[in-house]
């Protein structure tokens, strides 16, 4: 997401400043839920529509890994629907077969059957040759029998298929529904965060851009971490090189490469560049391997923030990670205690 710096213009007055920053505020203090002031310093103000972006970034990132799962689960039940529907076609050319075959038989017993069995022996000219019809005559009968059995069943086995085939039919609508509903929740908090940046100066993006940055790079208070430590694996190897391959790659939210990345779909590619397919949240991936200390962190290994694992990054070695942290800002290196860990996992 590009951010829109607004030139000064002649005639836009410190007073005009403090207006637009209000209606900032007032926008950032809806967002948090909260009544504006009635009249507030610019400062304040400024710090109040900065506060609310950060807020909003934050919903934003949680709701994107909801938009992942449910658009995951939508891919799994369309595949899932697509095999049902296989089988199903499968199975009525199977039932239709059969049904062909019960009328051949039904016809040869038809015309075998108009006359008592020790009547038609007494006139035949060929006895002998009768009673070889009439053994084969009871063996279709029990063809037939057998046949019937299996196309019971069949058609058992299709009622079945068609009956979950529309329960997933059913599943996979409301998947869609719900994939709409965050996509529209993200790109709702999105252009609120964009409209609040919008509304400060350039000096003030400028001190709300390095404040972050200096934020990430403060960290949090970390245990000691073990130095030297090498990937645990040649997977875990492979992974970290794609994902230092990828900085620099813009985050673009709901997206997993190549061209851009949110912070679980950063991870998924990387994985991927090594054979290895992980789930598509965030917090699934906190799952997909065994968990590890933090002072036992290795390349590769998947670090999870937040108390709902709702973002991730992998550990590069020296109490770094790469990831992709919010829109507008691109794949990049932070320190691993950037913000509040929840987990390391190791794939």
């Amino acid at each position: 997401m590009a951010s829109h710096r607004r030139p000064s213009q002649p005639g836009f007055t410190h007073g005009a400043r403090v207006t637009v920053l209000s209606a900032a505020a007032a926008t950032a203090a809806a967002a948090l839920g909260a009544a504006p002031p009635a009249s507030a310093d610019p400062h304040e103000t400024a710090e109040g529509a900065r506060a609310a972006v950060d807020r909003l970034y934050e919903e934003a990132e949680k709701a994107t890994e909801q938009f992942n799962k449910a658009e995951e689960r939508v891919e799994r039940l369309r595949e899932r629907v697509a095999q049902a529907q296989d089988r199903v076609a499968r199975g009525q050319e199977a039932v239709n077969r059969m049904r062909a075959a019960l009328g051949s038989l039904a016809g040869a017993q038809y015309r075998s059957g108009g006359m008592d069995p020790s009547l038609a022996l007494l006139l035949s000219e060929d006895p002998d040759g009768y009673l070889d019809k009439a053994v084969t005559l009871d063996r279709i009968s029990e063809r037939q029998a057998t046949a019937l059995s299996d196309l019971r069943e069949a058609q058992r086995r299709i009622g079945q298929e068609r009956a979950e085939a529309g329960r997933d039919l059913a599943e996979l609508e409301q998947g869609r529904k719900a994939v709409a509903r965050h996509k529209r929740l993200v790109e709702g908090k999105l252009a609120e965060a964009q409209r609040l940046l919008n509304a400060l100066t350039a000096r003030e993006r400028a001190a709300y851009d390095e404040e972050r940055a200096s934020r990430s790079g403060r960290g949090e208070s970390l245990p000691e971490m073990t130095p030297g430590l090498g990937p645990a694996s040649a997977r875990a190897a492979a992974a970290a090189a794609a994902a230092r391959s990828a900085v620099g790659r813009p985050y673009v939210w709901g997206a997993n490469g190549p061209s851009g990345f949110d912070c679980s779909g950063l991870m998924q590619w990387a994985y991927a560049q090594a054979g290895v397919g992980l789930p598509r949240t965030s917090q699934a991936q906190r799952y997909a391997g065994r968990q590890v200390p933090l002072s036992q962190a290795r390349p590769g290994d998947l670090v999870t923030y937040r108390s709902d694992a709702s973002h991730v990054g992998m550990y590069m070695g020296n109490g770094q990670v790469v990831h992709a942290p919010y829109p507008g800002a691109s794949v990049r290196y932070d320190p691993v205690g950037m913000m509040p860990i929840a987990s390391v996992t190791r794939v």
